[in-house]
């Protein structure tokens, strides 16, 4: 017995060893990797097994070419503004970005030099909700077609003004064989309306298809466009599939709703899609259902807005799906992109699909039936006071991880650093409806926390599967929402003079329209207790929190708490490093995974909100850590830039 227990454990020693040899980073460089996919993989770990830069060297990092697209609009001549929030990809040795005009551009990856660029002629002049932005394209390698023939490999882009288009990776020539002439319209869809349904985020590819979401204005009108999910064939652009997230909005729906129509739209899928080729799965992060602050013509859970799902990549139909938020009315997208990986839990490695959204929950699910890893407990919540609307009595917690942000706070918590700002917030925080986390929008005003650019949004996070950590940005950012009758909205739009930072949605067809406002001092800071934006770690084993420390700055150089509003998300490599611009001070920054340390931050030319990607084109080359600076569309305080910047070591 003995001599069998020692045999075990030699093996199990000598497993143990093989396994730290084979992950052990390398320091010498002699790697290459590219970053073929917005996430770096499929399933969007946005990890790099890259070594090159390390937590010793990081600091020696130097600006090695600057490409400026050209593509800046200031928001005048009838166009919304521009902002930068494109991750190229690089695939044969070139890099692909997108512009906010929707260019394509070719780059040589160690140089910066243009190889070639497409022009959609995109129409400018639209209600675009989110500004002239675009986050990237995807690629395919057509198996069928020889090296060296048009479009042997093709980038596809999803455009604002709703087409997909695929080009001849070499010389970004259309691909004359899908759709027209390389174009196919993605506008046939129930309830089109233009410029206000369009896309922003980069496709996704699997297998032999092309998967597409959109992005829909939110709270014009109650009957939005369908937010359906539709797959094309890659090589012909023909329809393969399509998937509503929501129900037709028809009359025959009045039968389940006590004769009351069920009028909706969006549910959208407007983030990246990830995929799941081993399974034949691709994982759908859905938006809310239209309008967003009031339900009353939408009754019940709203499945599957607010939500992941999983569908079956060859038909499109649901293999499982996971509300994270019943009957949105708080604007709570889930719009982190989902995040595949496997982990270790309780003993067992179990693949799981990992979704944040901007309540601040994460929710931990198993990528084969989507039950949750951690479990999930549904709670009783505030309820509405607004006639005909009907809240849902209980919302999902998660038990782990924790929140990753603050979900309440009240007048007593106003923050000021100032005795007069600080007075300032506490009146504008006073006689707000506060009872925590989803306090229902209401005619005297709620404070919503988190606020809708609060919690996790669309900048999603990485995952070191070295440490088994999920490193995550958030924004620490209320918001106050107040209803307004149909009747009213019009004179209270022409006689509130407390717009900054603010919007009014006229949410047409519903008895309510709305104005919601983030809550701002005087001085121009958030009016709640810092840091208003942070980076975590998450042990993804426990689902406890690692470390969490401040991101950024609001106001560099001035005697200002650190933590700043940040919308662009963190990559991780195999030294160990975290890379993250995203604040609304100009900088890229590097972090130590293991503590949180800030350890080397380079000024950009503007804003960086983009998530960064990083490649080494052969062994013994260079690693360049590339990021996009150009401001965001819907932050007029900050400076606009054009730039794509590559760091590398001297």
């Amino acid at each position: 017995m003995k001599t069998a227990v020692r045999l075990a454990a030699i093996i199990a020693l000598g497993v143990v060893c093989l396994f730290v040899i084979r992950a052990a980073p390398s320091s010498r460089g002699d790697q290459r990797d590219d970053w073929p996919v917005y996430g770096h993989d499929a399933g969007g770990m946005r990890f790099s097994p890259l070594t090159q830069i390390t937590r010793e060297n990081v600091a020696q990092l130097k600006v090695a070419w600057t490409f400026h697209t050209g593509d800046i609009s200031d928001g005048s001549g009838g166009r919304k503004r521009t902002g930068f929030e494109t991750t190229p990809i690089l695939v044969d040795g070139t890099l692909y970005l997108t512009t906010g005009f929707n260019r394509v551009i070719a780059l040589d990856p160690e140089t910066g030099k243009q190889r070639w660029a497409y022009d959609p002629l995109l129409e400018q002049a639209a209600d675009y909700g989110d500004g002239l932005i675009n986050r990237g394209v995807a690629t395919w390698l057509d198996p069928d077609r020889a090296e060296g023939k048009l479009c042997h490999r093709r980038i596809f882009e999803a455009t604002l003004d709703a087409r997909l288009i695929a080009l001849d990776a070499a010389t970004g020539a259309g691909c004359p064989d899908f759709g027209a002439s390389g174009q196919v319209s993605l506008r046939n869809v129930a309830r089109y309306l233009p410029g206000q349904y369009h896309m922003t985020s980069a496709p996704t590819v699997i297998s032999d298809i092309v998967v597409v979401g959109s992005a829909i204005n939110d709270n014009s009108r109650v009957d939005m466009p369908s937010g359906v999910v539709r797959a094309f064939d890659a090589r012909t652009g023909a329809l393969r599939w399509s998937w509503e997230p929501l129900p037709p909005n028809e009359p025959r729906t009045a039968e389940k709703n006590g004769g009351k129509i069920w009028r909706t739209g969006a549910g959208n899928a407007w983030s990246t899609i990830v995929a799941d080729p081993e399974r034949d799965l691709v994982f759908v992060p859905t938006g809310s259902a239209s309008p967003d602050y009031y339900g009353g013509l939408r009754l019940g859970d709203n499945k599957w807005a607010n939500s992941v799902v999983a569908l079956h990549a060859k038909t499109g139909e649901l293999a499982w799906g996971f509300q994270l938020v019943h009957h949105d009315l708080w604007d709570y997208d889930s719009a982190s992109p989902p995040l595949l990986t496997t982990i270790v839990h309780d003993g067992k490695r179990i693949p799981v699909v990992i979704q944040g959204n901007k309540t601040g929950f994460l929710y931990v699910l198993n990528r084969d039936t989507g039950v949750p890893v951690f479990p999930v407990e549904e709670r009783p919540v505030p309820q509405s006071d607004i006639p005909g609307e009907v809240a849902s009595p209980t919302q999902p917690f998660p038990s782990a991880p924790p929140a990753l942000v603050p979900q309440r706070y009240s007048a007593d918590d106003a923050w000021g650093i100032t005795p007069a700002d600080r007075e300032a917030c506490r009146v504008k925080m006073q006689g707000l409806r506060s009872e925590g986390i989803f306090t229902p929008p209401s005619v005297q005003g709620t404070l919503t926390v988190p606020g809708n650019v609060g919690g996790m949004n669309w900048s999603g996070y990485a995952f070191d599967p070295q440490h088994g950590l999920l490193v995550v940005n958030m924004n620490n950012l209320p918001a106050k929402v107040r209803m307004i009758s149909q009747s009213k909205i019009d004179d209270d739009s022409d006689n509130n003079t407390d717009t900054s930072h603010g919007e009014y949605g006229w949410q047409r067809g519903a008895p309510y329209g709305m104005f919601r406002q983030f809550i701002f001092s005087p001085l121009g800071l958030p009016c709640v207790p810092p840091p208003w934006g942070t980076l975590a770690a998450v042990d993804m084993a426990t689902g406890k929190i690692r470390w969490q420390v401040p991101l950024g700055e609001m106001a560099p150089g001035k005697p200002v708490p650190p933590g700043s509003i940040n919308l662009g998300g963190p990559i991780a490599t195999a030294s160990g490093l975290v890379f993250i611009s995203g604040t609304w001070d100009p900088f890229i920054r590097a972090f130590d995974v293991e503590t949180g340390k800030e350890i080397w931050k380079a000024q950009l030319p503007a804003g960086g909100h983009a998530m960064p990607m990083t490649y080494q084109m052969r062994e013994n080359g260079k690693q360049y850590v590339v990021i996009a600076a150009g401001g965001h569309a819907k932050v007029d305080e900050e400076p606009q830039g054009d730039s794509l910047v590559a760091f590398t070591l001297p």
